[in-house]
Order: structure tokens, then C-alpha cells, then sequence
């Protein structure tokens, strides 16, 4: 089968615990085969974002002195992130959260907490379905 669109293989994760940070990075990873540069605030994903040329960023809402939709405002304002799609992980996901986030730009919306042995396959879905492959 030959895959119409790019292959996703780059992911910038930004989340401020770094529990939750070093068990996605891991299982990304390792469950993905992606390549990950995690950030522990919004300031560090805009530091590395740029240099690091992310396929997909994944971005937690709740954080401290920049929150989630903070940061993905700021990210836009690079030319080279301008359409970078943006998937939030979040632990508020009632539906009038998310309906927000996805108003935002969002490309979606995950809760946590999630299953490290399942994000990559979610991530990797995601990735497909805004590409316009459905299985």
C-alpha cells in the first residue's frame, strides 16, 4: 500500500509533569517509532519548536505561567508553525472544553490520562484521518 500523504515522524510534546512527559515520550517512542522532543512548559516548546520542525505538536492544556491555548497561539505566529496541526491532551474534557480547544484550531482532543500503550496507534490515527485516510 502506498501512503498518500507525509508519514508522521516528528512530534514535539509539551506537558509540565514530568511523570506524564517521560511515559509519552517513551511510549512514542518505542510504540510509534516517532521521534520526540519533549518540553516541560509553553517557553520551551517555543525555544525548540522552530529548529526542531515538528510533523504534529502535542500540547497539554493545563500549564503553568503559559497554559495550552496560550502556547498554541504563540506557536502560530511562526511562519514555519503556522499549519502545523496541534493535538491538546487534556484532563478537563468535558464536551464544552473540547468544543473550545477544537474552536481554537485544534486538530483534536485527547484525555488523560492515557494509555501508554495505545497513544502512538491514537497518535498515528489522528495523523491519518486529518489526512483524509479513514480505516
Amino acid at each position: 500500500m502506498t501512503e498518500r500523504f507525509p508519514p508522521l515522524s516528528r512530534i514535539l510534546y509539551v506537558d509540565d509533569e514530568p511523570d506524564i512527559r517521560e511515559v509519552a515520550k517513551i511510549a512514542l517512542e518505542v510504540m510509534g517509532g516517532f521521534t520526540v522532543r519533549a518540553c516541560e512548559s509553553g517557553m520551551s516548546a517555543l525555544a525548540e519548536a522552530p529548529s526542531f520542525k515538528p510533523d504534529l505538536i502535542l500540547l497539554d492544556v493545563m500549564m503553568p505561567h503559559m497554559d495550552g491555548p496560550e502556547t498554541f497561539e504563540a506557536l502560530r505566529q511562526f511562519e514555519a508553525l503556522k499549519t502545523v496541526p496541534i493535538v491538546f491532551f487534556t484532563a478537563k474534557a468535558q464536551r464544552s472544553e473540547v468544543q473550545a480547544l477544537l474552536e481554537l484550531g485544534a486538530l483534536d482532543v485527547l484525555a488523560k490520562p492515557f494509555d501508554p500503550m495505545t497513544v502512538a496507534q491514537t497518535v498515528s490515527e489522528i495523523w491519518m484521518r486529518h489526512h483524509g485516510w479513514d480505516s
